[in-house]
């Protein structure tokens, strides 16, 4: 038996059947990226009406590419927060008609704990105790899983998070929306070392990146002449630059999290954990620290198989909820 996942918290439509040992039966993800880079990010209302518009099929799409389709199914899984509220209306409205009709029962999951729980999809050996990096658009946060259930938030960004951050120096930069994959792209061919830019460390594993972008900022202002566009090479300089010194912020606060804590193992999840940097330097830097487990870049942006394996989560420890399921879009549980 297995369930069937769906997240719509953001500009994902996706649905998901994940089994009990979190065999990964379907994941059909539909990214409104081209959608809403006319507007440089996402812009709630039109996520909204695109999820309605679409969660139907890609369910459907999802159950028809799972072995036993809906027979296969004991429970619908959906993400109730954090998110934007629309998007998270739509899909928890959806997947609470789905199991009534079905005769179903539904449990509710936190976006961020999907997130860290894409870490056991990739690894279903994975166990608490262990740090975990969640780094996307709207987190930049450090917590302690201790056990399963018992998590510790040990700091969190002051401003921007860090995905954030990479899309809005890639838009100074002119470079096209989603920002933090156009930035890694841009600075595979740049000089990391070419700018010195700030690498802001704060106290109690804190994080703050609105001073490393504002520095950016002065340095493009440094560099144009006129109203000339950058060169593409010193665009790269600047991307590569301003891409080290994130991942250097980054990996110093994570080496720090794991010391304290003492923790054997260590997580990098959320869709900034795509960043090939990112992956490279961690695991250099965890090596003899702590075991490192990354996802693929498909578990670490927005899909339903990582709310299926946070959902399994869930069940495992208190059971399913008694629906219908309300909506958080502050939510900041990790359980």
């Amino acid at each position: 038996m297995s369930l069937l996942a769906i997240e719509t918290s953001c500009d994902e439509t996706a649905a998901a059947v994940v089994g009990p040992d979190l065999s990964i039966h379907s994941s059909i993800v539909a990214s409104q990226a081209a959608a809403h880079a006319a507007y440089g990010g996402v812009v709630p209302e039109l996520a909204a009406r695109m999820h309605l518009e679409r969660i139907a099929e890609v369910t459907a799409a999802a159950l028809a590419a799972a072995p036993g389709g809906w027979g296969g199914i004991t429970g619908v899984a959906v993400t109730r927060g954090p998110g934007l509220a629309g998007c998270l209306l739509v899909g928890t409205a959806y997947a609470d008609a789905l199991a009534g009709a079905r005769g179903l029962p539904v449990v509710g999951v936190s976006h961020m704990a999907g997130h860290v729980w894409a870490a056991q999809l990739a690894d279903p050996a994975l166990r608490p105790p262990f740090v975990a990096l969640v780094v996307s658009g709207g987190h930049t946060e450090l917590i302690h899983v201790e056990a399963p259930g018992a998590v510790r938030l040990l700091g969190a960004t002051r401003d921007d998070a860090v995905g954030e951050a990479f899309d809005k120096v890639a838009r100074l930069l002119g470079l096209p929306y989603p920002g933090g994959p156009a930035i890694d792209v841009s600075a595979r061919t740049g000089n990391p070392a070419r700018h010195r830019l700030p690498r802001p460390i704060l106290p109690d594993f804190g994080f703050s990146f609105s001073g490393l972008k504002t520095a950016v900022r002065y340095l493009l202002d440094d560099l144009r002449v006129g109203d000339q566009p950058l060169a593409t090479t010193a665009q790269a300089d600047v991307a590569a630059s301003f891409q080290a010194a994130a991942v250097d912020t980054l990996c110093t606060q994570l080496e720090a999290a794991i010391e304290y804590t003492g923790a054997p193992r260590a997580i990098i999840v959320g869709g900034v954990a795509s960043n090939r940097s990112l992956r490279e330097e961690a695991a250099r830097r965890c090596r003899g620290l702590a075991e490192l487990t990354i996802p693929p870049p498909a578990l670490c942006t927005d899909n339903a198989a990582m709310v299926g394996a946070a959902g399994w989560e869930i069940v495992r420890r208190r059971g399913f909820d008694d629906g219908p399921l309300s909506v958080d879009p502050g939510l900041a549980s990790y359980i």
